[in-house]
């Protein structure tokens, strides 16, 4: 792509770009046999093969996947991750019970806004003033979580209204949650695949020096990021709410190492340049899945943790492998 000043922009790996035929990446083969070895697991494992189990792994994967999605589109920008994911969901939800006498509408609506304000402010620290984003939301996770303990008074926030039980309704037999995640994940997907912006995010992430000397907007397309970003957290925290119908300071959990997680088995580079939305909700399934396994073989939740940070570190040595290597 050639600019107004006649420099060059390298080209991202996207759906739009002519491709090699070239052989199955580390990745894709590590993956594969991941799969074939949990098949026997499944199928050996009593009330796993069931509608019920399956409707409880979409559940599970819900929340995590709404959040991964838009951590996709931060990671591919080249903005590596957000550590304040889990501040940011539980400020949302606080604000969205609160506003709750308002009206859903009007709470929904508040909350999301707040979603993305809040990362907006950080997308701007990346995008315009290069700040490192790891040392950023550390400190904005301390900053936002000073923010909840200082809006919640240290005590739980409750609804001011019963209004939110129409998130928790279950169409079909699975909660709402799942539907939004599948309509996020085509709208990310397409976002990344068929806008300017999304093109764009490819192309500063794979090369953010080259794509600024080539007078792309890599400030605007970070904060665009970061925005979505924000936007799926907020939806996150919202559907946490509804949930648990009260919010403490502890909600978000470790929703920012499990979104983290799912865009990372999903093959994401985490330098930037290469991910996908489909992948990222496999890798959020995937996930799902393992723990269900070891949850219903009776192990207990430090397994399942180990397995899952296991599982996260083969994929990123992986990854790395392949982007030394480069194509072949």
């Amino acid at each position: 792509m050639t600019t107004t000043d006649g420099l060059t922009a390298p080209r991202p790996a996207t759906a739009d770009t002519p491709r090699r035929h070239t052989r199955p990446g580390l990745l894709t083969v590590a993956l594969g046999l991941l799969v074939v070895a949990l098949l026997p697991l499944a199928v050996t494992t009593d009330r796993f093969l069931t509608l019920d189990n399956a409707r409880a792994i979409l559940a599970s994967t819900a929340l995590v996947g709404i959040a991964a999605m838009g951590a996709t589109l931060v990671m591919i920008a080249g903005s590596a991750v957000s550590l304040a994911a889990s501040q940011t969901a539980t400020v949302v939800a606080m604000v969205f019970l609160a506003a709750l006498g308002q009206g859903l509408v009007m709470a929904t609506l508040l909350a999301l806004l707040c979603g993305v304000a809040i990362t907006v402010v950080q997308g701007i620290g990346v995008g315009y003033w290069e700040a490192n984003p790891i040392v950023l939301t550390i400190a904005a996770g301390f900053a936002i979580g000073g923010g909840a303990v200082w809006f919640s008074g240290g005590t739980p926030v409750n609804a001011a209204s019963g209004d939110y039980d129409v998130l928790n309704a279950t169409p079909l037999g699975l909660p709402l949650a799942v539907y939004v995640l599948l309509l996020l994940t085509v709208l990310a997907q397409w976002i990344l695949r068929r806008t300017t912006a999304g093109r764009q995010m490819y192309l500063v992430g794979e090369n953010r020096a080259a794509a600024r000397a080539a007078g792309l907007p890599v400030g605007r397309v970070t904060v665009v990021a970061w925005a979505f970003s924000g936007l799926c957290l907020a939806i996150s925290g919202v559907f946490l709410a509804a949930f648990n119908t009260s919010a403490t300071t502890n909600l978000g959990g470790t929703l920012t190492l499990d979104a983290i997680a799912a865009v990372l088995v999903g093959g994401t580079a985490i330098a930037g340049g290469k991910g996908s939305a489909l992948r990222t909700l496999g890798g959020a399934v995937l996930i799902s899945v393992i723990a269900d396994i070891l949850l219903i073989r009776g192990y207990p939740t430090g397994v399942q943790i180990l397995a899952k940070g296991v599982l996260v570190l083969v994929v990123v040595v992986l990854v790395h492998l392949r982007s030394s290597r480069g194509p072949r």
